[in-house]
């Protein structure tokens, strides 16, 4: 007999259909996608045969996309501008079929039109491409990512991981380093108070963490640490939830110098020993932030040190590093706004 009582397995029922409506949904977004890049590929193709046989101009063009806009008043895309943009993406991926086959074929126009506004090399486009789809970059991300050069400074931190962990691990740790940091949009007027500055980085933190990388969950600043009654105290601390390592963070305001890595090192060891879970979590490491290095003394101190640590610059304005403030400041202002954007999320 039928009743009116929500029965107990209606809420897990909703939550089973609400996954295949969004999967769905999902689906027929990519798809759409996908044929959108074929078309406007095909108007490229159709435009660079046209302007080799027939020696089509601007001018045929600007009145090729208004008339096409006459055609489709509802869809969007068939400026002069747009056609150009067809043209060169059929130009840069001239198989039509390998584009579903690749990362661009899984971006958005927008994204597409980054790579081909601020990349001359194709396999840098493609690079691009696939970190873009990896990681789910917004079109502005992507932009930053090519303006300040990634691809040369993804893992490129002088580290001893080789030496200090074992293989693969090591790898992966390098994976999550950067040299430098770029921090270029904290720069502020050389003339700044301290009170200013931090709170112009406090505005921009969450770029900053985003710099970090992907998969860095923050767990906190000033970390106290007791040793048999000596206080230390770690400037930032995460958890990478991808490779389940602690990464300890610390920061310097000037340049590196051998007991840096002495003391970070100092304080993965102590991470490793009192927080780490070693049958869960991979080996802990540290990376040092500093205003400047010079690379042979870098390798050096790293040489004499066992615990796995990284040293990398950052790159700010020139007239931020002019005002720079203290590493407590600094380690404040990252930290604060971090667990205030976490707190947002949370009650969001």
């Amino acid at each position: 007999m039928a009743t009116d009582l929500i029965p107990d397995d209606y809420t897990a029922t909703l939550e089973e259909l609400k996954q295949q409506v969004h999967a769905a949904r999902l689906r027929v977004q990519r798809k759409a996608n996908t044929e959108l890049l074929r078309l406007w590929w095909g108007i490229g193709r159709t435009i660079l045969e046209r302007q080799a046989a027939q020696g089509w101009g601007t001018k045929v063009l600007e009145h090729l996309a208004t008339d096409l806009r006459a055609e489709f008043p509802s869809m969007k895309g068939f400026s002069r501008a747009n056609l150009f943009y067809m043209r060169s993406f059929a130009e840069a991926w001239p198989d039509s079929e390998a584009i579903v086959q690749r990362p661009v074929g899984q971006l958005p126009w927008g994204h597409v039109i980054e790579l081909l506004d601020k990349l001359d090399d194709q396999d840098l486009r493609d690079w691009y491409a696939a970190k873009d789809v990896h990681h789910g970059w917004s079109r502005p991300m992507l932009a930053h990512q090519i303006a300040t050069r990634l691809h040369e400074r993804e893992a490129a931190a002088p580290s001893n991981f080789a030496g200090a962990l074992e293989r693969p691990d090591s790898d992966q740790a390098q994976e999550i380093t950067k040299d430098p940091y770029a921090l270029e949009f904290l720069a502020v007027d050389g003339d700044a108070s301290e009170r200013e500055l931090e709170q112009r980085m406090v505005d921009r933190i969450l770029d900053t963490m985003r710099e970090l990388g992907p998969g860095f969950a923050f767990v906190g600043r000033q970390v106290h640490f007791d040793i048999d009654g000596d206080d230390f105290y770690i400037d930032l601390l995460f958890f990478h939830v991808e490779q389940l390592r602690y990464v300890v963070i610390e920061l310097k305001t000037t340049k590196f110098t051998p007991a840096d890595a002495g003391q970070l090192g100092f304080y993965v060891a102590v991470v490793d020993d009192r927080l780490r879970i070693h049958d869960k979590h991979q080996p802990t490491v540290g990376i040092l932030l500093v205003a400047g290095k010079n690379d042979t003394v870098v390798r050096y101190a790293l040489a004499s040190t066992t615990q796995p640590v990284a040293v990398s610059r950052y790159e700010l304005g020139e007239e931020a590093q002019k005002a720079l403030p203290d590493e407590d400041a600094i380690t404040r202002a990252f930290a604060d706004e971090l667990a205030r954007g976490i707190e947002a999320e949370a009650g969001s």
